[in-house]
């Protein structure tokens, strides 16, 4: 299951959390982004329980999207205790994706 994060709820979700966390930034008119999501869906349910997967819409959310510096989307950060430990810039393969989160485990 991925959870919608946004400017309020990211710090606790994401910095706070005591699992990994794969967080999406995203937009609707993003056509990358649309190829990604049900990629980031399917892991999310592959790995529910040991890591936790989330969206940021980029439109919504200028705050958390400026702190990181994304300029582009889609942009996949990977959290591990509170820091980024990775980044993905574009669309790969769920293999890819699958690779990083596994390492973080």
């Amino acid at each position: 299951m991925t959870i919608e994060l946004n400017d309020a709820n990211f710090e606790e979700k994401v910095i706070k959390s005591d699992k990994p966390v794969l967080v999406d930034f995203w937009a609707e008119w993003c056509g990358p982004c649309r190829m990604i999501g049900p990629i980031v869906h399917e892991l999310s349910d592959e790995y529910n329980g040991r890591a936790v997967f989330g969206k940021v819409d980029i439109d919504s959310n200028f705050g958390v999207a400026t702190k990181y510096g994304i300029k582009n989307i889609p942009t996949i950060l990977f959290f591990k205790n509170g820091q980024i430990v990775d980044k993905q810039i574009g669309t790969v393969p769920k293999k890819t994706l699958a690779e990083k989160i596994q390492k973080l485990l």
